[in-house]
């Protein structure tokens, strides 16, 4: 008898799932087509359908759609919002937009206008697409399991003010930004209220201020994407157990840039990262139980800026090549782990040859203490009596934090 009704439950599924299948219908739009406008296939379809839509420039003002249907180009076709309207609103579930030009949203500094918005949303698919111009590039508000992939977004914003973000997600859950490059807005991908996500190897770069900012968001991932000539690389603020793994940040220059900003973070971890060339390569305020392993450091202004109220920080087996300062602080006590690390300006000895340095090494240097607490001392900087400040400060030391020191420096790079 049971297997009887698991047969029906069975047939019942197939057959429905047939029955979907063939009424689902694809709906072509152009200008040879019958329907010669976008918003007349998005009215002519119901859920499941595909609204095809040929190449060439629509002007239909705000698409909304309100159905759970497929909207595809062909040959890239244009929307063209005549900088008035937010261009796309998805207030459906298991939407999928993909393959569209999409240009010149409205501006306003009432309401985020977007390219594309997903409202109140599951399961979108924003795929393909290519974003010009628009104020919020793509945006999702309270969605969950929503998906960002391969698309490119550009805009050409000087303030702050007069630009929104390329990619902004808002009080969301579960999402999976994937292969977008985005240039030119505000910050390049934001978080805010959003758990349990993945952004993962897009490309941010030239963006006004960060090419990623967390805003209270937890349990989220980043993985092997590039931050490179944005005012900042990525902002991690007021967050908890946020993974960041292999990631490149890149020439971010400027008084106050930085590879990565960790302020009232905590229960993270930082493993495989690369930063080059940043003015400081991480500056940590209010960061607690951050692990940060297998990172390389490599021609920074200042490699590690991380203040007294940091604690329970551990760098372990990382790499500090070039940097003009390897580590700065701003206080005496600090709380803070450091094991292993390999430091070019290490200049100890390994007597037993275990790759191990004999002696202690301090990254803190007393010129650095100085410039921190007086930057124009800078001037000075590859000066005579720097080298002779930090030579005796080694010898007698008196500044520099007792207790911020590598205890088992290695001779050879840690990887």
């Amino acid at each position: 008898m049971g297997g009887y009704a698991e047969m029906k439950i069975i047939f019942f599924i197939l057959s429905m799932f047939y029955y979907c299948t063939c009424i689902a219908k694809t709906i072509p739009v152009g200008s040879s087509r019958k329907y010669k406008t976008i918003t007349a296939g998005i009215e002519a379809s119901v859920a499941g359908d595909t609204v095809l839509v040929d190449a060439g420039n629509y002007k239909e003002k705000n698409l909304v759609i309100k159905k759970s249907i497929v909207l595809k180009g062909i040959n890239y076709p244009v929307l063209d919002g005549e900088k008035k309207y937010e261009i796309i609103s998805v207030k459906a579930d298991a939407v999928v937009i993909d393959g569209f030009r999409i240009v010149h949203s409205g501006i306003s500094s009432l309401q985020d206008l977007s390219g594309i918005k997903v409202y109140d949303s599951r399961d979108a698919v924003i795929k393909n697409n290519i974003l010009e111009n628009t104020f919020f590039g793509i945006y999702i508000q309270n969605g969950l399991n929503c998906t960002i992939e391969n698309n490119r977004l550009t805009a050409s914003s000087t303030e702050e003010q007069q630009s929104g973000n390329g990619i902004h997600c808002w009080k969301s859950d579960s999402l999976r930004i994937i292969n977008n490059k985005i240039t030119g807005h505000r910050d390049g991908i934001y978080f805010e209220f959003v758990k349990n996500s993945i952004i993962w190897r897009n490309t941010s770069a030239q963006n006004i201020r960060y090419g990623l900012h967390f805003m209270f968001s937890n349990n989220d991932m980043y993985v092997s994407n590039i931050f490179t000539n944005n005012g900042s690389g990525v902002s991690v603020m007021f967050s908890n157990k946020i993974r960041m793994f292999s990631n490149y940040f890149e020439e971010n220059w400027g008084d106050a840039s930085h590879g990565i900003l960790l302020k009232e973070i905590s229960d993270g971890d930082m493993e495989g990262n690369y930063f080059a060339k940043n003015t400081s390569a991480i500056y940590m305020e209010g960061a607690n139980r951050i692990f940060m392993k297998h990172n390389t450091f490599e021609n920074n202004g200042w490699a590690l800026k991380i203040q007294a109220s940091c604690m329970e920080v551990v760098l372990e087996r990382n790499n500090f090549i070039g940097n003009t300062f390897d580590v700065g602080t701003n206080g005496s006590l600090v709380l803070n782990k450091f094991k292993n690390n390999y430091w070019d300006k290490y200049e100890g000895y390994d007597l037993n040859k275990d790759k191990i340095g004999d002696i202690p090494y301090r990254p803190v240097s007393m010129y650095s203490m100085i410039v921190e607490k007086y930057p124009p001392a800078m001037i000075l900087f590859r000066s005579f009596i720097t080298s002779l400040l930090d030579k005796t400060e080694k010898i007698l030391p008196s500044l520099t934090p007792e207790n911020l020191k590598d205890n088992a420096p290695l001779m050879k790079k840690a990887f």
